[in-house]
């Protein structure tokens, strides 16, 4: 499974270095693209429309955000990879990293936004975040930081971060009116 992985990597991470304006665009959207989907969140609290139900959304996506990055926090310790640069796989366009490779935060907090909007009926704009976030994630590929299961595995702690607060943080409840009403 490795050599598949790495494979995959290799093949993204090639097209690196020979287009200047493609790797200023990676490097850009890998570096700006979660604190962009942070901001465009929000900027949704004071959306016109349903008012109550925007404002769940967005605590559900914090939500989701956060305890998909504290569960990175915790498979971390458990997970040691190199990253793909350290091991020959891929070449870099950015500084080094100190952290392991798996699971990718940055994959992880954006699908996490992604996930939260369209799971809870906001699917345009989960559209939109959905495809945001695969242009980050292919971003860290690309870069030369992650190899491809870093961002899946990160993609897929996002996703299963944004069911388990669907789950337990529940619309209209008073813990919900209570937050959606501050501001």
């Amino acid at each position: 499974m490795y050599e598949l992985d790495a494979f995959l990597t290799h093949a993204i991470n090639s097209l690196a270095g020979n287009n200047a304006a493609i790797d200023f665009l990676m490097i850009w959207v890998s570096a700006i693209g979660v604190p962009l989907m942070v901001l465009a969140v929000a900027g949704q609290w004071w959306r016109q429309g349903d008012r109550d139900h925007t404002r769940h959304v967005l605590v559900a996506t914090g939500l989701s955000f956060l305890l998909g990055l504290a569960v990175n926090q915790l498979i971390l310790l458990l997970v040691h990879r190199i990253r793909p640069y350290d091991a020959g796989v891929s070449y870099l366009l950015i500084a080094p990293s100190a952290d392991p490779s798996f699971p990718s935060d940055h994959a992880t907090a954006t699908f996490a936004i992604a996930a939260a909007f369209l799971m809870h009926g906001m699917r345009r704009l989960g559209i939109w975040f959905f495809a945001a976030a695969l242009l980050v994630t292919v971003s860290r590929v690309y870069i030369g930081t992650h190899y491809v299961s870093d961002v899946l595995g990160g993609a897929l702690t996002g996703i299963i971060a944004a069911i388990a607060v669907r789950a337990f943080y529940l619309e209209g409840t008073r813990f919900d009116r209570l937050i959606t009403r501050i501001l």
